[in-house]
């Protein structure tokens, strides 16, 4: 690439960018910290005014912290512990049925020939141009006929039949481990399953984490599908739960409400971090080459 000059032109566009992404979660994370009185005043200043009848804004911001967090988890009308409960449910039943599912379906499509493999796989790929709003209303038919509908079932058992996205990227990832490892695994005796599961899925650990990691942020975020199948209010995730609270009196302090959205995003933030190391490497699928 060209001089010191170009780089530094090109990391400090990079750092503006990211400060653009990262000022809406800045101010959300302050606004948690305010007063009501803080959070209602108007302009864009990220910290509160420091004025003779409020000297110590700055300083009393840690203790309104505390209070505003209690606040919010402890509200009666909003059960956020209920709704976190019932999120970590739906997600850690609908990530392992995700991975598992999308792992043996990518093995069969990249490491085993068949008749009308590519054609299977081509009608596979389409499915994922079809929104989700498109099949709702016969999911909820179907759903209804089995007495799912008011049960946590509709939110992460479809998770076990997979995902056209994350088999594709599993399958491009197996794509590009060594055959000679499977030929190997069948002079050892080895089966299909047994080369699936004591060759293959080791090599793909950080495939499988990113698999796992955007079926999570998928399952934590998702708003429409409980709003469609869930029909009992302690049957809440979080996403609704938050949407309750914002309209459950109609002027909800901007300073709660930005506490409770920020209860709701950081468990999400904060696997991303711990996982990052693995996202990335899973990210970049041509760790192993032929």
């Amino acid at each position: 690439m060209g001089g010191p000059w170009s780089r530094a032109f090109v990391f400090a566009s990079l750092v503006v960018i990211a400060l653009l992404y990262l000022t809406p979660i800045l101010w959300m994370v302050v606004t948690s910290m305010k007063t009501p009185a803080q959070a209602a005043e108007g302009g864009a200043s990220l910290l509160p005014a420091v004025t003779p009848a409020d000297p110590h804004a700055i300083a009393s911001m840690p203790g309104q912290t505390v209070e505003n967090y209690r606040q919010v988890w402890n509200d009666p009308s909003v059960t956020f512990p209920l709704y976190l409960r019932n999120t970590i449910i739906i997600a850690l039943l609908s990530v392992t049925g995700m991975v598992i599912s999308s792992a043996i379906a990518a093995y069969g499509f990249a490491r085993i020939r068949w008749r009308g493999r590519g054609v299977v796989f081509a009608v596979m790929l389409a499915t994922m141009m079809i929104p989700f709003p498109v099949i709702m209303g016969p999911m909820y038919i179907m759903f209804s006929k089995m007495g799912w509908i008011g049960t946590l079932k509709p939110l992460w058992v479809p998770a076990w039949f997979g995902n056209a996205f994350n088999i594709f990227l599993l399958r491009q990832f197996y794509m590009g481990i060594p055959r000679e490892l499977d030929e190997a695994a069948r002079i050892d005796g080895c089966s299909h399953w047994g080369t699936f599961t004591r060759i293959i899925l080791p090599l793909s650990l950080p495939a499988l984490a990113v698999v796992a990691l955007f079926h999570f942020s998928y399952v934590w975020n998702d708003f429409l599908g409980p709003l469609v199948f869930l029909t009992h209010r302690d049957q809440y995730t979080l996403a609704l739960g938050l949407q309750l609270y914002q309209s459950k009196a109609g002027n909800t302090p901007w300073n709660l409400l930005m506490a409770a959205s920020t209860m709701v995003v950081a468990p999400l933030m904060l696997l991303f971090i711990l996982a990052r190391r693995a996202f990335v490497e899973g990210i970049s699928t041509g760790a192993v080459k032929e």
